[in-house]
């Protein structure tokens, strides 16, 4: 038999997806941030689900507050990064019977101050016990992009430069991970513009999600590595492989980099970075590092 951990995440995801049925109606399936199903001649619908577990993505002494803001705010991010609003949430929560109704409470508080910034409605879930003492939540997420203008991380193109927003590495001692803002207005222009060929978000690290974009795309890669955002006190090596930053990793064709100056102007508080190009496929560089949930520690 052979164990996931010697496979590694991206290996045990695309053998899943094989088995995966979808029909007609499907525009994107699994292997993007989200799944677009066709709706009507003016949207379409997008389709994400995540799950945060305690002692993985956080730990018990963080605020619950804050950890559920991030629960709903991971899924944010993937909808922003399909350049779409959200739209209806549903939470499940598993918890131990020991754990104290206040703790859940607050839990929900921060999921409901976050669905109320951005008008989406909470509209159902489950709850379950857990045999053990822990919490793991999950959010299953809907959201809507106007028809066929869903960004998707398999359009990049040899010669794009490559962007990210906002800065990298450190997330976990600097608390980002928790109070991160999604990237969801950014994204929502970056579409208006017609300025970005792919787009994904950075959850697992650029290391990681880069060469993922590259191999969707076909396409190989190289980095400048003197212009990686970091976060303060972060080295290049944790903004390429700490992960957890949320922020927008997207593609522009050259041409239109002179609309970059339209983006910051409108957006000036959200710094946007060059930080290399799409090459051929047997160009690029290669990258290593990064989040991977099923890696042998």
């Amino acid at each position: 038999m052979t164990s996931l951990s010697q496979l590694g995440e991206d290996t045990v995801v695309e053998t899943l997806l094989h088995t995966l049925p979808s029909s007609s109606s499907v525009l994107t399936g699994a292997g993007d941030d989200c799944a677009v199903v066709a709706c009507n001649d003016e949207y379409d619908i997008l389709l994400k689900t995540d799950c945060m577990i305690e002692g993985v993505h956080f730990d018990r002494n963080m605020s619950p507050f804050l950890v559920g803001r991030k629960a709903l705010a991971r899924t944010f991010s993937d909808i922003a990064a399909m350049g779409g609003s959200p739209q209806y949430a549903l939470i499940t929560v598993m918890v131990s019977p020991s754990r104290a109704i206040q703790e859940l409470e607050e839990l929900y508080r921060g999921i409901n101050y976050l669905a109320r910034s951005w008008d989406t409605a909470i509209v159902g879930g489950e709850t379950s016990s857990l045999p053990w003492d822990g919490l793991v939540l999950n959010v299953a997420l809907t959201g809507k992009v106007p028809h066929q203008q869903a960004i998707l991380r398999n359009t990049a193109k040899p010669g794009d430069l490559i962007a990210v927003t906002g800065t990298l590495g450190d997330s976990f001692h600097s608390n980002h991970h928790l109070t991160f803002t999604p990237r969801i207005r950014e994204a929502t222009l970056l579409r208006q513009l017609h300025l970005a060929n792919a787009m994904m978000d950075l959850s697992d690290g650029l290391a990681t999600d880069l060469p993922r974009m590259a191999r969707a795309s076909r396409t190989g890669f190289v980095l400048n590595m003197n212009t990686i955002p970091c976060r303060r006190n972060c080295t290049i090596q944790q903004a390429l492989t700490d992960g957890e930053d949320y922020e927008l990793l997207f593609t522009i064709p050259p041409e239109k980099e002179p609309l970059l100056k339209i983006f910051r102007k409108l957006i000036p508080n959200v710094p946007v970075t060059l930080i290399g190009t799409m090459t051929q496929p047997t160009d690029g560089e290669k990258l290593t590092g990064g989040w991977d949930h099923f890696a042998q520690s």
